[in-house]
This record gives C-alpha cells, structure tokens and sequence, in this order.
C-alpha cells in the first residue's frame, strides 16, 4: 500500500453535499456505464428544468414522465419511493451526519433500490467518513487480489484481515485501491511492472 500511496500521490476526494441529488444518482447509476449514468441524470434534468431535483419535484412526476428521461421501470419506482420517504420524513436525510454508519445504513436501506453498498458509498462519498470498508465492493475485492499477490478474490473474511490494517481510515485505504485499478502498470507483490 506504502507505495501505491506514494505512486498515486495526496489522497483526494471530494464530497457530494447535496445528500438527495446524491442518492438520486446513486440509483440511476447501478448496474449501467457511468456514460448512461449521466446521460439519464442530464435527461432527468432537462425534465425538472427550470426546477431542481427535490423530492417535492420527483413525487410530482409519473413513472411513465421518469421512464421517458431514460429510465427503467424498476428505477422509476425506487426513484418514486427514494422522493416520497424522503418527502414524509421516514428518511431523514437532514439527520443523517449526526447518525453513526450503522445507523445511516439502516436508514437508507429503507428506501427501494438503496442497498448497504449504495448506503457505503454514501458515507464515503456524501457524508466523508472515513473508516468505511465496502467489502462487496468488487474493484476493491480486485485491488485488494492485484496488490497483495493473491491467486483469486478474496473473500469477506481476507477482505476483512487485510482492511483491519487500514483502520481508522478504511475509506482511505479504498480510494487507493480505485486507483490502483485505474493504473497502466500493476502494482502488487511490492513491485511494478
């Protein structure tokens, strides 16, 4: 890890603040390329436009309106409940900072389509926490297998054994190892390529 950090350089990351547009996001993004991600999220704008993507905005909308931005049937749906538990406080996205991750992920997982890695993300990414472990995550399972020499994924517990050395800073460490997979050379075995 030493010399990855050091191959890659000062850890940089920069926090999505707007907690609802966030997770709005984080749910037109699963399971398609981040191209199509931010085509729909565009498509979606120019919908609400002049208007902002607030709950308020989203619940008066129909499945059939999201659908015609681009979305799947299925996404309308959990984008329709993300909008209306939001809009009756079930979901309380303005209590969410002073919730431990725990807490936090109980409270996303409420909401259709928002599962615990989704909920990870968020604390990582929205609320900057920084000892978070997705350990599902399959590009930090992949960095984890490349940087450390072995022979397949690890599993949760592996995951877990190598991570417990990057705490009280996992989300750290799991940046690092998003990088790793962006790099033209490997790093593992503490050598390069």
């Amino acid at each position: 890890m030493r010399q990855l950090i050091e191959q890659v350089g000062p850890f940089r990351m920069s926090l999505h603040r707007d907690r609802f547009r966030t997770l709005v996001g984080s749910i037109i993004a699963q399971q398609i390329s981040g191209s199509a991600a931010r085509s729909i999220g565009r498509r979606l704008e120019q919908l609400v436009h002049p208007r902002k993507i607030r709950p308020e905005v989203l619940s008066a909308l129909t499945a059939e309106q999201l659908r015609g931005a681009g979305l799947s049937p299925q996404k309308s749906k959990y984008l329709l409940d993300l909008a209306g538990k939001v809009q009756n406080k079930q979901v309380r996205l303005q209590r969410l900072a002073r919730m431990s991750d725990e807490e936090v992920i109980e409270e996303l997982i409420q909401v259709n389509g928002i599962g615990v890695w989704t909920a990870q993300m968020f604390l990582m990414f929205s609320l900057g926490r920084l000892d978070v472990f997705p350990h599902e995550d399959l590009g930090i399972r992949s960095a984890i297998r490349n940087l450390y020499g072995l022979e397949d994924l690890p599993d949760k517990e592996t995951s877990h054994r190598v991570a417990s050395r990057w705490r009280p800073y996992a989300t750290m460490a799991c940046w690092y190892c998003w990088r790793s997979l962006e790099r033209p050379k490997a790093v593992g075995n503490g050598k390069t390529d």
